[in-house]
């Protein structure tokens, strides 16, 4: 649904409140807002899960945008503009992360948002977002469709300019797993299951094409609900269909109880799953037979990468409650993508915002390049990361360790 009515709102900043009245053209007006002492505030907005089930990654992903923000205004990286991070909860429920989008959109003082951690999510946002000319930059989708179109495997076209992200995609991730899993573990037979939501499937696709192209035989598929905790009858097929693998398309609240389930039935197989299984939660839910399931996940390990480790200390140092957990590095690399985009726009009109403010930040976000905390940070004519890095994890005594990183050879 199209979302662009900017209706007249007050909003309180934090210090010398100050009323905003947004107006009515999508290009005007949009200048970031007057900090009260006598500089510029502009706001990144942050759209994740903060409740529910995939709060872990999305708590992680609001701390980590939040300490790219304190350090840039800590160095001053753009003179006279201080940042600031308004948090908003997706759900991750598409209705909501579509009502999250309009209101940032109100909100004259925001030049660009972070998130969502869903690729279902992302699809409701999109739109409204690049109706405003409001740049989206996401750590966490890998939904191939997003930036490349619905059909991406045969012509790619890019559907919304305001649509960029730091993770890699499901394109690249799936028959990554796939070559893993086939060549380097010697698994021929596979059973998958995905949980029907745009994630999900799409990895179960990408990873299922790769593995039949290897010569991997698919022994059984299966559709679970995202909401449902009893998978007993899935496990009793997968353990009668003889498959020495079950690969999951979907995210850890079901990726754990299903591996558990599965091995109670009797077959005892890894799961594997992408990045959306790639939490401490799994090992919680799965319980002590999870050792030996495998995860993909996008990037080098944070904690091996010369370039996180200022990252992590500033991480620990900050004293959040939850850990920056698997989209950590790539949140704080998309903050500091909207703050470079800020910081060209504002060199580039003499030290100040444009009236045009959102519009110019989408326009330069194409040319932004840095070296961030996952290694270095640009985009393609897509809007996808440039980084196709990838990892698998396996889980041994309780934690995910790294076994093998690299990219895919397709």
């Amino acid at each position: 649904m199209r979302q662009r009515s900017l209706i007249a709102i007050t909003a309180a900043l934090a210090a010398g409140a100050l009323t905003l009245t947004a107006c009515g053209s999508r290009d005007s007006g949009d200048k970031g807002s007057d900090s009260g002492n006598g500089g510029t505030t502009v706001v990144i907005g942050v759209d994740a899960p903060l409740t529910g089930d995939l709060s872990a990654m999305g708590l992680g992903i609001k701390n980590s945008a939040d300490l790219a923000v304190q350090k840039a205004n800590k160095q001053k990286i753009v003179n006279g503009v201080t940042f600031k991070i308004e948090s908003l909860d997706d759900q991750a429920q598409p209705s909501a992360g579509q009502q999250n989008a309009s209101k940032f959109v109100s909100e004259q003082e925001v030049l660009g948002v972070v998130g969502p951690l869903n690729s279902s999510v992302a699809e409701s946002m999109q739109k409204v977002f690049d109706d405003a000319k409001l740049v989206q930059v996401s750590p966490a989708n890998t939904g191939p469709a997003l930036t490349q179109g619905q059909d991406w495997q045969n012509k790619k076209v890019r559907p919304y300019k305001a649509y960029f992200r730091t993770a890699t995609t499901d394109a690249i991730q799936g028959p990554f797993a796939a070559q893993y899993v086939f060549n380097t573990a010697k698994k021929k037979k596979v059973f998958v299951i995905d949980d029907k939501k745009t994630y999900g499937s799409g990895l179960a696709a990408t990873f299922t094409e790769e593995f039949k192209k290897l010569g991997g035989k698919v022994v059984g598929t299966e559709h679970i609900n995202p909401d449902a905790k009893d998978f007993s009858a899935v496990a009793t097929k997968v353990k009668n269909s003889g498959a020495q693998v079950v690969y999951y398309g979907g995210e850890y609240p079901q990726a754990g109880p299903l591996s558990k389930q599965i091995k109670a039935a009797g077959a005892k197989i890894p799961l594997v799953g992408g990045d959306g299984i790639k939490d401490d939660t799994f090992m919680k839910l799965a319980g002590a037979e999870a050792t030996g399931d495998l995860a993909t996940s996008v990037g080098a390990p944070v904690e091996d990468l010369p370039s996180a480790k200022q990252f992590v200390a500033d991480y620990k140092a900050g004293g959040y409650k939850e850990e920056y957990s698997a989209y950590g590095g790539y949140a704080y690399d998309s903050a500091w993508a909207v703050i470079e985009a800020v910081k060209k726009v504002v060199d580039a009109n003499g030290g100040e915002l444009p009236s045009d403010a959102r519009a110019k930040v989408t326009e330069a976000m194409q040319s932004v390049s840095f070296d961030g905390v996952t290694g270095k940070v640009s985009f393609d004519e897509y809007g996808d990361a440039t980084n196709k890095q990838l990892t698998v994890y396996a889980v041994k005594n309780g934690a995910w360790v790294p076994v093998k990183s690299g990219t895919y050879t397709g």
